[in-house]
């Protein structure tokens, strides 16, 4: 069975629109901003955004720290929660979480998911300095400048299957760049206009003084992110090019918002998860993860170095116990070795893995669901599976089960492995984590060699213990 339960690459739409900011002729001179043109349902937003956000979580390396990750939940919501009336969208889902890469980035899809990198934070003086550039891409969404961009450039041949995904400085390569073709690497050059920036900066501001914030430390970050570029263009900068006087822009913009006279600055939160990151040993660049994923050591399935056999050993009924995953510990049969990655970790016994997954074995992993509920992002990880392993058939619905002392549930699935030509048992368990996110364990067996695994699989599934 292949660990890449989804292949399907999705060609998403480029985070850019177009808008009319025309300055008030009142006391208060606050910019007015218009939302741009749309022909496009906000449905449309979602899905694109849902559909990246999945090849995102794919293709970069996120940080799984529960602390961490409500945190910079917290700051998201504050900063959604204050969007002007006129742009809020209900059917939008605001989400936030940390890629582990060392440049100051961060992006946002359509309809609501973002993703801040850790060298954001770690780069920023204050809360408010962070806060100021998801203020600007939370202003991106809201806006709908994805299909806004879609509706202006108006060609049939710019469709929303086609339009390339550009993720504020970053764009998805492999597969999903092959898609892309001559359309996406038009739209990687175009990137953010300065007049969009400006659009941005100017919603961005008053989403953080509504939320709390000075605007002022928005226009502050421009300038750590210039001074941390050195010689070359930072990366959040080359996606979100300085339309002249920014930094002025928005300190004038300021005078004319309601900005607390005791803003958030410093936060207990901020200090603890700045101070928490920059223990951490250092992290990749964009450019770094982009290379090796290239390479095929990003995301390529650790067993493929393994060559398979007909003649595998059983499990040992000696165990060791595994913890390599900070959030998993297991016991696992003492003749399987382990293939962990970022989020998952495999088992298999010499001779039962290879390029093309695991024959005998398990794997367990984190599945990252849009709605936080066990039943959907369960029946959405299972179609994945469908998808990704297309010889397989569901052979029974779900049904409940205990896992890792928590409510859950699970299914089976079988068919005709291409690699030992025997029908394959597959079960597939799952829980939810106290983020939302879904835990999943997988066990993998010829039918007509289930009966010398099911002790062993019996044993692991007892043995779990999830660190959420």
């Amino acid at each position: 069975m292949n660990k890449q339960t989804f292949s399907k690459r999705i060609a998403a739409a480029t985070l850019v629109a177009t808008m009319w900011v025309i300055p008030v002729a009142t006391m208060a001179q606050q910019t007015e901003i218009k939302a741009p043109k749309n022909k496009y349902k906000v449905q449309d937003d979602i899905k694109l955004g849902n559909d990246a956000a999945v090849e995102v979580e794919k293709q970069f390396p996120l940080i799984n720290d529960a602390d961490a990750n409500a945190y910079i939940e917290r700051v998201g919501r504050r900063l959604a929660a204050s969007i002007p009336p006129q742009f809020r969208q209900p059917a939008f889902n605001y989400r936030f979480k940390w890629v582990n890469a060392s440049d100051i980035n961060a992006f946002a899809l359509p309809g609501g998911p973002m993703y801040v990198n850790r060298g954001m934070i770690e780069a920023a003086k204050n809360e408010g300095e962070m806060a100021g550039v998801m203020a600007h891409e939370i202003s991106h969404v809201a806006l709908r400048h994805a299909t806004a961009q879609a509706t202006k450039q108006g060609s049939a041949k710019n469709t929303l299957g086609t339009i390339g995904l550009i993720l504020g400085g970053a764009i998805l390569g492999g597969q999903a760049g092959a898609q892309l073709g001559a359309l996406g690497a038009a739209a990687w050059m175009t990137k953010y206009s300065r007049e969009y920036e400006t659009q941005a900066d100017m919603l961005g501001a008053k989403i953080m003084a509504d939320a709390g914030y000075d605007p002022r430390d928005l226009a502050n970050m421009f300038r750590t992110i210039a001074a941390q570029g050195g010689g070359g263009a930072p990366e959040w900068l080359s996606s979100h090019p300085d339309p002249g006087n920014r930094y002025e822009k928005i300190n004038r913009e300021a005078q004319y918002l309601r900005v607390s006279s005791n803003p958030i600055k410093i936060t207990r939160d901020f200090e603890r998860t700045q101070a928490k990151f920059r223990a951490m040993p250092k992290a990749k660049t964009m450019a770094q993860i982009e290379k090796e994923r290239k390479a095929g050591q990003g995301t390529e399935n650790p067993t493929s170095s393994g060559r398979y056999s007909n003649n595998v050993q059983y499990p040992s009924t000696r165990v060791r116990t595994y913890s390599g995953i900070n959030w998993l510990r297991v016991n696992v049969p003492s003749n399987w070795l382990d293939f962990a990655s970022a989020d998952d970790v495999q088992f298999a016994p010499e001779g039962a893995y290879g390029e093309q997954g695991i024959t005998r074995g398990a794997m367990f992993g984190i599945y990252r669901g849009q709605n936080n509920d066990l039943t959907s992002d369960t029946e959405a990880y299972l179609n994945g599976v469908l998808q990704g392993n297309s010889y397989l058939q569901q052979r029974s619905r779900l049904s409940q089960a205990y896992v890792a002392g928590r409510q859950g549930l699970t299914a089976s699935l079988s068919g005709r492995s291409p690699v030992t030509g025997r029908t394959e048992l597959v079960t597939i368990y799952t829980a939810q984590l106290r983020n939302g996110q879904l835990f999943y364990a997988v066990t993998v067996a010829p039918d007509d060699e289930s009966y010398n695994y099911s002790t062993t699989f019996r044993n692991m599934m007892n043995s779990i213990r999830l660190n959420d």
